[in-house]
């Protein structure tokens, strides 16, 4: 009888700006988990980002994903989270798609930081109960490590992790929003189209003076 599941991968996180350390996680994992769709999913809410002045709105947050997504057909977006009253809390959304979609398997993608602080997330044993955790790795963190805590964490929740076989990115949002600042060159590390909307909009402050009055890139 033919396999009718489907396997979806999730890219969670605020994307306050998504930048392409994202975009190269998702294109992995999709390669080699063969899953056969990667949801962007970014945060509400998050609990553990609390202070976002000066920041990102929810909507251009959603539109930076959209543009950075918009020219790989295995890529969606999806708006659970944004739609959620309080603070958003994985096991909740993950709980909340295996309801809807039973024939669906879910596959986290997590940094090697996340790994760490897992046991402090909200309900670590449910969300190890609703999907698969994929474990994106760090310059700082060395695969021994990586490993054992993985392991130990699958010991202590029941749950199944995976590494991803992937290079080391070490970039994130707060770099970017600093480099912004800075006026440093965002150009490789930021998709295009993102960049420009950044400078349209004057997000994270202006960067009108590096990239001339045009906006080009």
């Amino acid at each position: 009888m033919e396999n009718t599941r489907r396997k979806i991968g999730i890219m969670g996180g605020t994307f306050d700006p998504i930048h392409v350390g994202h975009l190269i996680l998702g294109e992995k994992a999709y390669e080699q988990l063969g899953l056969d769709k990667v949801l962007f999913m970014p945060s509400g809410n998050p609990p553990h980002k609390r202070n976002r002045i000066g920041r990102a709105t929810d909507e251009q947050r959603v539109s930076m994903v959209q543009k950075a997504i918009a020219d790989n057909p295995h890529f969606s977006l999806s708006l659970i989270e944004m739609k959620e009253k309080g603070y958003s809390y994985t096991y909740r959304t993950l709980e909340a798609l295996k309801k809807a979609n039973p024939d669906n398997d879910y596959y986290f993608i997590i940094g090697a930081d996340s790994l760490y602080n897992f046991s402090t997330w909200m309900e670590p044993k449910r969300i190890c109960a609703a999907c698969t955790l994929v474990v994106a790795t760090r310059n700082h963190t060395s695969i021994t490590e990586l490993d054992r805590e993985m392991e130990l964490l699958s010991l202590k929740y029941g749950g199944h992790f995976i590494r991803l076989d992937t290079m080391n990115i070490d970039i994130s949002s707060q770099l970017i929003r600093s480099w912004i600042k800075e006026r440093r060159s965002l150009k490789y590390y930021v998709p295009d189209s993102v960049i420009q909307y950044i400078y349209h909009h004057n997000i994270y402050h202006s960067v009108r003076e590096e990239y001339g009055s045009n906006g080009r890139v």
